[in-house]
């Protein structure tokens, strides 16, 4: 008979492997702290000159810092692995505290008014990109960058879904430059067509909150309409960032079944395609809608996640490939430009249909 044999029993923890836990830990937040910090010194100073210019925000001065910076030298030996965790677990935290801004009464108040125009403007912007992207011969992933950029948040819908098609940092600077441009351009035109086409400030917070895209300049540009137009602007900007949620979990389950090792549809495979970041954005405006949340801690929250947005896109910065901005040329531009006319015009004239105007 082969002899079997026998397992050795289990081993007390040794000194040496009692010590090894606490400086695994240490290790891992000293291999990510330098880079870190690195994008926190670029995120103060990028809302420094946000507090100066409200029309910049922080978030573009923070990614420009950083591909100045990466310009000069990219990021090296241990500054990578910080630079990294900035633009990945950093980015998905800020996601998750943009919840905090949201409450279910601020939905039901205006849903009935705005959530069809912004439903039509983001399927056709959401068409468009994909169909003009084909035409245009860019890149998949811009393309989509692009286009839930410009029909639902900026920067923020940007943050959200990059992780979700992991989004090259090339691809999601080009496509932050390119909506803010767009944007800018925004503040400026918006108010103008607003009184030229004789709207009520309802009216223009319902069209500045669905047709432009970064919160600041929606801001901006109701703020240069009137209060009124500011205060119903804001609330469709909000609801308008909840299309996040829908839009992330399509993508992901489209890339998950473009991947070589997917299988047969399941609910609990559904499930496992939610990201957590998403889970945790849903949780946060439920517990916001309940009230017992002080509004003090609700705007402190809202700093922090802007913060650690501007941080993220510090370490998204610095981790860009310059030769592939400049290598991706005036297609994507032209692409943003495009689309944002496009998102414009469709959402007058579902307000016109919809006897807004």
């Amino acid at each position: 008979m082969e002899r079997t044999a026998l397992a050795s029993p289990p081993q007390p923890p040794t000194a040496e492997s009692r010590r090894r836990g606490p400086r695994a830990v240490l290790s891992a937040v000293g291999g990510v702290l330098p880079g870190l910090l690195l994008c926190v010194v670029i995120a103060a100073i990028a809302t420094i000159v946000g507090r100066a210019v409200p029309v910049l925000g922080a978030a573009i001065p923070a990614v420009l810092i950083g591909v100045l910076i990466a310009l000069v030298r990219r990021p090296w030996g241990r500054v990578v692995r910080g630079v990294r965790f900035a633009s990945s677990f950093v980015l998905q935290c800020a996601v998750v505290l943009l919840g905090a801004g949201l409450s279910i009464d601020s939905v039901l108040r205006v849903g009935a008014r705005s959530l069809p125009v912004m439903l039509v403007s983001l399927a056709v912007c959401l068409l468009a990109a994909w169909l003009l992207g084909r035409a245009l011969r860019i890149d998949a992933g811009l393309v989509t960058l692009i286009g839930v950029g410009t029909g639902i948040c900026g920067a923020s819908a940007i943050a959200a879904v990059s992780p979700v098609i992991r989004a090259k940092s090339s691809q999601v600077a080009y496509a932050v430059s390119t909506i803010f441009l767009f944007n800018i351009i925004a503040i400026g035109a918006f108010p103008l067509i607003g009184h030229l086409l004789g709207m009520s400030p309802e009216a223009f917070g319902l069209f500045a909150g669905t047709a432009v895209n970064d919160t600041s300049s929606v801001v901006a540009a109701a703020t240069v309409y009137g209060a009124a137009a500011l205060e119903f602007a804001v609330v469709v900007k909000l609801v308008r960032t909840l299309m996040i949620i829908p839009v992330s979990v399509g993508l992901a389950f489209a890339h998950a079944r473009r991947s070589p090792e997917r299988s047969g549809f399941s609910l609990a495979r559904l499930v496992r395609l939610v990201p957590w970041f998403l889970i945790g954005f849903v949780t946060l405006a439920l517990v916001n809608s309940t009230g017992i949340v002080p509004p003090a801690v609700t705007d402190a929250l809202g700093q922090v996640s802007a913060f650690l947005v501007a941080t993220a896109l510090a370490g998204i910065g610095l981790s860009t490939d310059l030769a592939a901005i400049r290598t991706a040329g005036w297609r994507p531009l032209a692409l943003g430009g495009m689309l944002s006319v496009l998102v414009a015009a469709t959402t007058l004239t579902t307000m016109a249909f919809a006897g807004y105007l």
